[in-house]
């Protein structure tokens, strides 16, 4: 097991685990990953593709082999997907092997900043607020069952967000 100085980002789509892991990542001299992208590069496929082929299901079990491995290597600062969090095993190596930051917003900021995106699968539906909400009740437990720190990204300018967690991270971990 390596030691527990990756840095993992997880919330519920739109929080910003993209945004502010590139950055925090380059403040911080570390290689970035997000495991959307990571799945897309490694498959030759967009998730959208994916959830349209296999399913859910498929997509998942696709996140859980992305997640096995690059948690079993050290010096990242990595966005998950919003449904990481759903499987127990996913969960466990988070907790393990890194400091878990939980990017906190509520459904009506996260419907704001995803509501003219087409790449988020589990969007694709009649009232997508209500499906956000939704989510929110289902996962939101689960990150904070493994979040090291929990801060609220709903409010504009994610560099001051950046900065702090920049230095909660310092004051954590050996960087």
């Amino acid at each position: 097991m390596p030691a527990k100085d990756n840095i993992y980002l997880v919330g519920l789509m739109g929080a910003g685990k993209t945004t502010v892991g590139r950055q925090l990542a380059k403040r911080l001299g570390r290689r970035f990953v997000d495991t959307d992208d990571e799945i897309e590069t490694r498959t030759g496929v967009r998730i959208p593709v994916i959830f349209e082929i296999e399913g859910e299901a498929g997509f998942r079990a696709r996140e859980v082999q992305i997640l096995q491995a690059l948690t079993q290597e050290t010096g990242l600062v990595m966005a998950t997907g919003g449904g990481a969090v759903l499987d127990p095993g996913n969960r466990a190596n988070l907790a393990n092997s890194g400091t878990v930051i939980y990017l906190c917003a509520q459904p009506r900021q996260l419907w704001e900043r995803t509501r003219h995106g087409r790449n988020r699968p589990l969007l694709q539906v009649a009232d997508p607020l209500a499906k956000l909400a939704e989510l929110y009740v289902e996962r939101d437990p689960l990150y904070r069952e493994i979040a090291d720190i929990v801060v609220e990204s709903g409010n504009g300018d994610s560099s001051h967000l950046v900065k702090q967690l920049e230095r909660e991270v310092r004051s954590r971990c050996t960087v």
